[in-house]
């Protein structure tokens, strides 16, 4: 059977960034896993409990309109989403793209062979920014999740910070089965954090 799991995703976390690149990677290289990429808005997470959600305030975020528009391309346009994922992950991180810049997705859209009217039509419907509330919801909800990206694993959850790209398709997979290994076969693990960081 096919190792299942979800990971969480905002595109201006660079670590969130580097954990999608294994999983993207492994992906396009034959890897067998059923993955869920499930939206999560670091902005949110700052938010303090007597303001306004960001979900009724989204203009005042950096993040969520990218967020809106992967998930947009995810739920209408599967076929194309993991195209687009790892698109707007290189813009942000590779080429220091505006990801709040509508013109800036719409040209990555088209990039990725996905007609940016139809996307930004659906983020007009409101079903997207309700799709991230809702995503976003559930994983502090279930998991006290607090960053990205959260792998889980039936019902372990664990934030996870590499911090190098892989270095090749194999390296991306072997990386995601340790984690995976990890998250649900030692489940007595709590933490292990180096020290230091050799670079």
């Amino acid at each position: 059977m096919a190792p299942s799991f979800s990971i969480s995703f905002d595109y201006r976390c660079p670590f969130a960034r580097i954990a999608h690149r294994h999983v993207l990677d492994a992906l396009a290289d034959g890897a067998d896993w059923d993955v869920e990429f499930r939206a999560f808005s670091m902005g949110q997470v700052h938010v303090e409990h007597d303001e306004t959600p960001l979900w009724e305030r989204p203009e005042d975020d950096t993040g969520l309109l990218a967020l809106q528009v992967g998930v947009a391309v995810r739920d209408t346009h599967p076929e194309r989403f993991l195209t687009v994922h790892r698109a707007l992950f290189e813009a942000r991180h590779a080429e220091g793209a505006r990801l709040r810049d509508e013109s800036v997705l719409r040209w990555l859209l088209s990039e990725c062979a996905v007609d940016p009217d139809a996307v930004f039509d659906e983020v007009a419907t409101g079903r997207p920014l309700d799709t991230v509330r809702r995503e976003h919801t559930q994983s502090v909800d279930d998991h006290d999740a607090w960053g990205v990206p959260t792998f889980v694993v039936g019902d372990r959850a664990a934030f996870v910070r590499l911090t190098e790209l892989p270095r090749s398709a194999d390296d991306a997979r072997r990386t995601v089965e340790r984690v995976l290994d990890m998250l649900a076969g030692w489940p007595e693990l709590n933490e292990f954090k180096h020290t230091t960081i050799d670079r």
